[in-house]
């Protein structure tokens, strides 16, 4: 379909705008100013309507011309950052990156990588995407997210993927202080862990098959959205269940949970870093060789 409106012509409005004269956007658009008026006639006639009141000592806009000029301003805006994204992906660079990461590990994990990426002056948006045990892996795989921090081995699809350990996280068995097992001086036994509902964080995956780590088949359970809702139960003595013991330094020390001993303990997880080894976008090689080499996290996991 046709239309009169051409990016050419907004770039002539918003000339003669911002310099107050036909004469002054012609210079600014290196343009005779015949050619400019000839711009804005054949806009006015090609959509029957008067852009420019000339009825004063200088033109100026009408209602209708300035509605055309005030959106036509964002379709500039748009053409604009379409010839630089258009630019930035022949150079490599994607023009949006989506990270994942497993609930086991705070957002804030990230935040100094992307804090450096943004100094580096590239316009890619990055998505940062919260995924639950098995639904990091599962984003991966349906490319959900172009790249997963914390994924663990135990439920890694079949697939060309390519990884990289961050390392080991271990759990704990946490109660409210106030829960009735806070006061159990032995091991806690099944029997024991099953009178009371198990905090769950809900699986995020969507076709891969969900874990149910740590969770007795007799237990009821109080299920919530990732490990920051399932930590807040476990204060609350709403549940008990497994926690990540690097999550919960602070309440531990605060006293707002407790450690219980488990008669089978639960071993810690190895966690990665993983992409699918075709992909070699800038953006996402970047923060691959980023957070492969974060200190921060392995620091983080350690202590």
């Amino acid at each position: 379909m046709h239309t009169a409106i051409t990016i050419d012509a907004l770039k002539v409005l918003d000339a003669i705008d911002r310099k107050g004269s036909f004469a002054g956007a012609a210079n600014e658009l290196f343009r005779v100013p015949s050619a400019i008026s000839y711009t804005v006639q054949k806009l006015e006639e090609d959509l029957n309507v008067a852009i420019f009141d000339r009825s004063g000592h200088r033109a100026s806009l009408t209602p209708a011309g300035r509605y055309l000029l005030d959106e036509g301003r964002t379709l500039l805006e748009a053409a604009e950052n379409l010839a630089h994204t258009t630019k930035q992906v022949a150079q490599g660079w994607e023009t949006r990156l989506r990270i994942g990461f497993n609930s086991l590990l705070p957002a804030t994990c990230l935040f100094p990588a992307v804090r450096e990426f943004y100094a580096l002056g590239v316009p890619v948006d990055v998505q940062i995407v919260e995924e639950v045990f098995a639904g990091s892996w599962d984003a991966l795989q349906d490319r959900r997210v172009d790249l997963i921090l914390g994924a663990d081995q135990s439920s890694k699809p079949a697939g060309n993927f390519t990884t990289q350990a961050l390392g080991t996280i271990p759990f704990v068995f946490a109660v409210a202080p106030d829960h009735p097992l806070a006061k159990t001086s032995e091991a806690l036994t099944e029997d024991d862990i099953t009178e009371y509902p198990a905090a769950v964080a809900a699986d995020t995956s969507r076709s891969l098959p969900p874990g149910h780590a740590g969770i007795f088949r007799r237990q009821r359970t109080l299920t919530v959205a990732n490990i920051d809702q399932k930590i807040a139960v476990q204060e609350s003595g709403l549940g008990v269940g497994w926690l990540p013991l690097p999550r919960i330094r602070e309440q531990l020390k605060r006293g707002s949970l407790i450690t219980k001993e488990v008669h089978e303990p639960r071993p810690p997880i190895m966690l990665h870093v993983a992409r699918h080894a075709d992909d070699q976008g800038k953006a996402l090689m970047w923060f691959w060789d980023r957070l492969t080499t974060d200190a921060s996290i392995k620091e983080w996991l350690a202590n």
